[in-house]
């Protein structure tokens, strides 16, 4: 009969590991998505000359990996006297990488929209800023949906690197626990249960708003 030495105290271990790596992740999220908007419609809308440092610079975050620039900013941070806390170094690190990202996906979106569209809003009478919210963003939103769910779910993941700063997350929090009772085949199991438990409505929550649309067209 199969035993196990995992306690309810461990299993809420766990959870508020899990709950640290949703408050990351949220952060995350919300600071990427707000400046990957801003950088994706500045490169879409401008032309490649006058946004070629901010390409550059979002090339670097999409390149370098996110494991070296974690290690990188909270060292940088420490050596310059911030004081910053991990957490906080975590959460902008992480909104930066998401933006290098998110940007492209804004970018992507508006020049997805067929130029004929965009001419005929502008033909009746339709100003610059009418265009761009009417019909440009609301046509742009539907290409890039499932591509910001899957980046969403994937910077959730990406969570788990920073507990090379220190941070109690979710696989962190598995990995002390599997280090106390030696029995990581179960802990892990459960760990990523609680990971696919976190992640299942967030892709279930962008596969309804498709068929909404679909259903709405």
């Amino acid at each position: 009969m199969f035993q196990t030495s995992l306690s309810l105290n461990d299993v809420m271990f766990l959870l508020q590991g899990a709950g640290v790596t949703l408050l990351i992740t949220f952060w995350a999220m919300l600071g990427g998505t707000i400046l990957g908007i801003i950088f994706g419609v500045f490169r879409a809308t401008t032309p490649w000359w006058a946004t070629a440092p901010l390409a550059f610079v979002l090339d670097i975050f999409r390149s370098v990996p996110l494991l070296i620039q974690l290690v990188l900013v909270n060292a940088f941070q420490a050596i310059a006297g911030l004081n910053i806390s991990a957490f906080v170094v975590s959460c902008i690190v992480l909104a930066l990488y998401t933006s290098a990202y998110c940007s492209e996906l804004v970018r992507g979106g508006i020049a997805a929209v067929p130029v004929t569209t965009r001419r005929a809003a502008r033909s009746l009478g339709m100003t610059w800023w009418q265009d761009m919210t009417q019909i440009v963003y609301p046509i742009a939103l539907r290409i890039m949906l499932p591509s910001w769910i899957g980046l969403t779910l994937g910077v959730m993941k990406d969570t788990a690197l920073v507990s090379w700063l220190g941070i109690i997350e979710l696989l962190r929090s598995s990995q002390i626990i599997v280090t106390r009772i030696q029995e990581p085949l179960f802990v892990l199991t459960v760990a990523g249960l609680i990971y696919f438990i976190i992640s299942f409505p967030i892709s279930r929550l962008g596969a309804r708003l498709e068929r909404k649309w679909r259903e709405n067209d």
